[in-house]
């Protein structure tokens, strides 16, 4: 479009300067220059003219545009953001160049979720917390509440970030705090056999979360014991089942399976979460465990909280709590507050791609997830679960679940996949602990992008 102003201009010029020649001989030097200053004026207003003409055309089709082109057009943009949200997160990018030697250790048997320390690198100070000396001197929070030792602070940005990822019900529930989801664990199990005339069985469908047999059995309590997988238990009396859902090691949804009376469901939601899964809809059970740990990946907080629907085992909770570690650390929750309205803030309208926590930590997961399952192919002697998809209420659109674990199962003559995995260095942690067969292992996808990049290069050169 600036061409024909340039077209235009030109020829101006050309006929200026003939005329120029034919008046040089009428007019003194200091006619001609003012002559000169005129007539160049007049040239550059004509092309100003020129060029708002056509910016108010421009702007009259773009302002006519058809309401889905404008949505398409924007649909476009935001995808090309969405892609430059993180660097490719390929093997070779992710190993800085090098080589892997294969003597280096790949330990993947923890879920410690160091994948997200890149996410709140870029957010910068935006959740740094400065607590003066004199602060939180009190055992006590909030006396007036149920749970006495919960931050406001935190307890309305609990409220709130549920409520924007719309993935649990909040009004009707009292919220406890506890140090992580694993001291909620106990908690409930004391609740809910306080007062029982018999030892209650506790049990969950394998393969079920491995720290479960342990944590229950640790105090060898004459409340409750560990009675296995849920999918065989046939024994008389109270129990308690164990719902975790995504379930933690094979990442699909959960219901409960042994449904008969004198039960009480205990459903551990620290993976319902849109990185993760589908937020299909909120969870409405009458006692729900969420952790930070997998939520927003600040393990090393170790801040969780229950919501719990019946006041009285609400306030049973709460009393195991005082009596094992009288509250929960202050300091601790008033990080875990600034947390999670930072994330919260995130998922604003305004808020740019690449700042929307979840937007991020999702496409990264779906890279990983591709990657691993590139890798399997290759490799031809191990296998994944397959996922059907969901639609997610929280992004709008349909895709298939991104656990945070990957469970792995060994082909063919590989009885112990475990082992044969750390035959070449990489650590993962075997079935038997989940209640099934040795020939599955759990793997964390939610280490460091270097290790990841070399885990997935090294798992697609096994052969046998």
């Amino acid at each position: 479009m600036s061409c024909v102003a340039c077209a235009d201009s030109f020829r101006c010029l050309s006929h200026f300067s003939s005329e120029m020649e034919n008046l040089r001989s009428l007019f003194s030097p200091r006619h001609m220059l003012v002559l000169s200053v005129a007539l160049n004026v007049s040239l550059v207003l004509k092309i100003i003219r020129q060029r708002k003409n056509i910016r108010e055309k421009v702007s009259r089709v773009s302002m006519e545009k058809p309401k889905d082109a404008q949505i398409a057009e924007e649909s476009q943009i935001e995808a090309s953001s969405n892609q430059n949200m993180h660097p490719t997160l390929s093997p070779l990018n992710v190993n800085g160049g090098d080589a892997d030697d294969r003597r280096n250790v790949i330990n993947l048997d923890h879920g410690d979720p160091t994948m997200y320390e890149r996410y709140w690198q870029e957010m910068g100070d935006k959740t740094t917390v400065v607590i003066p000396g004199w602060q939180f001197t009190s055992y006590f929070s909030d006396a007036g509440n149920l749970c006495w030792f919960l931050e406001p602070e935190l307890a309305k940005e609990i409220v709130r970030l549920h409520k924007v990822v719309g993935n649990a019900i909040t009004e009707g529930r009292h919220i406890v705090v506890g140090t992580g989801s694993s001291q909620l664990f106990l908690a409930a199990l004391y609740a809910f056999t306080d007062d029982a005339s018999e030892p209650f069985s506790v049990v969950s469908a394998a393969p079920y979360y491995s720290s479960y047999p342990a944590a229950t059995d640790c105090l060898k309590s004459g409340l409750y014991k560990w009675g296995g997988d849920a999918r065989n238990f046939t024994k008389t009396g109270p129990y308690i089942e164990l719902v975790t859902s995504p379930n933690n090691p094979d990442g699909f949804v959960r219901k409960s399976v042994v449904n008969r009376r004198g039960g009480i469901l205990v459903h551990d939601l620290a993976y319902y979460w849109p990185q993760y899964t589908p937020i299909t809809s909120a969870a409405d059970y009458e006692l729900m465990l969420f952790t930070v740990s997998k939520s927003t990946g600040h393990a090393g907080m170790r801040i969780g909280w229950a919501l719990v629907k019946d006041p009285l085992i609400a306030k049973k909770m709460v009393k195991y709590i005082e009596l094992s570690t009288i509250g929960v650390s202050k300091d601790s929750q008033l990080r875990a507050a600034k947390v999670l309205k930072v994330v919260s803030d995130s998922c604003g309208i305004a808020a740019r791609p690449r700042e929307n926590f979840f937007t991020y930590c999702h496409l990264l997961m779906a890279e990983r997830w591709k990657l691993l399952r590139e890798a399997v192919k290759q490799s031809g002697i191990f296998s994944l679960p397959e996922f059907e998809p969901g639609f997610c209420n929280f992004f709008q659109c349909l895709f298939e679940p991104l656990p945070a674990f990957a469970w792995l199962k060994c082909e063919g003559v590989i009885e112990d996949c475990e082992s044969f995995l750390k035959s070449h260095n990489i650590w993962t942690r075997s079935g038997r602990h989940f209640g099934v067969s040795p020939s599955y292992v759990r793997v964390s996808m939610l280490d460091r992008d270097r290790t990841f990049g070399f885990f997935v290069k090294r798992l697609s050169q096994i052969h046998l």
